[in-house]
């Protein structure tokens, strides 16, 4: 674990700088287009995790390292309490890359049929709908952990403490929900939309060839330079996903097959490395959209330069 707290502490500070810079640019922006609403709202809800997901890893390194700290202070308050609110918000960012991939690959495979259909006041409905339904998914183990008070029978005064209520029941229902339905049907979508537009990008960049060598314009031709790039980043970001949640989709899967692969059981050391490097994963798959979009949107570019006083020759 001490070889990838290092990477911990870099991740996360630069993954919280990287999206609170995502959002300023796309709201400079204006977000008026369905794509720069989703990717607004990705950078919003990668945010919340990483703001929420740092308590939790922080106590995790001062433990492993063996940090000193005082005894008044109860770790288990920052290291439990905000970590289910913080995958949460992970979640919807799930959902939100699964949306950007479908919403793209429509709009690329029946541009005709598609194209005023995802409305910039649709958008933004349907992310207020998956807000919700992230929620929803997990809140059986959202009401596990509760803030609740007892005395300290050293000092003899009140302290607040985490209370956990009926645990075992609620991971039961997190697992089958989350853990194994959502992540499974998220994943398998976003492979297929992954490929369908990988395919119609290798198909625009046959038509273009060939108009090039016959010196014709060609009806074929459905995507504009803009598009491509917005197809391309749209393909970077779903596959950056499906690249970094394949640790986590190895261990649900393991843990179906292999019942000693979990906490508690003879296989735990592994399954807790395991769950580490699914951490170092999401808090990268959490940080990194930025080099994608700064490389393939020149809107975001010149918005970006400006702001660090730098302009487009």
């Amino acid at each position: 674990m001490r070889v990838l707290a290092p990477l911990w502490v870099t991740t996360i500070p630069f993954g919280i700088a990287s999206n609170i810079t995502n959002i300023v640019v796309f709201l400079k922006t204006g977000a008026k287009d369905n794509v720069t609403i989703l990717l607004l709202s990705l950078a919003i809800s990668d945010l919340f995790f990483l703001i929420l997901a740092s308590p939790h890893r922080c106590v995790f390194i001062m433990r492993s390292i063996g940090l000193p700290y005082t005894r008044s202070v109860d770790l288990s308050i920052p290291y439990r309490l905000f970590y289910w609110p913080a995958f949460t918000a992970y979640d919807l960012s799930v959902f939100i890359s699964v949306s950007l991939g479908l919403m793209r690959c429509a709009c690329v495979a029946m541009p005709l049929k598609f194209k005023h259909v995802f409305t910039r006041s649709r958008t933004v409905k349907w992310v207020m709908f998956l807000v919700v339904l992230a929620v929803s998914l997990r809140l059986p183990v959202l009401t596990i952990h509760r803030l609740s008070w007892r005395i300290d029978p050293t000092t003899n005064k009140t302290v607040p403490y985490v209370k956990v209520v009926n645990r075992p029941t609620m991971l039961q229902i997190n697992d089958l929900l989350n853990r194994i339905s959502v992540l499974y049907l998220s994943y398998c979508i976003l492979i297929t939309c992954v490929g369908v537009l990988t395919y119609k990008l290798f198909q625009a960049a046959k038509t273009r060839r060939d108009c090039l060598q016959t010196s014709q314009t060609s009806d074929q031709q459905t995507l504009s330079s803009k598009d491509l790039k917005v197809v391309k980043s749209v393909v970077l970001v779903c596959s950056i996903f499906v690249l970094l949640q394949l640790p986590a989709l190895v261990t649900s899967t393991t843990r179906l097959i292999v019942p000693e692969f979990n906490i508690g059981k003879d296989l735990v050391l592994l399954f807790a490395i395991m769950n580490q490097i699914n951490f170092t994963c999401v808090y990268l798959n959490a940080s990194i959209n930025i080099f994608v979009y700064y490389s393939y949107n020149s809107k975001y570019r010149t918005v970006f330069r400006s702001l660090i006083g730098q302009s487009d020759k």
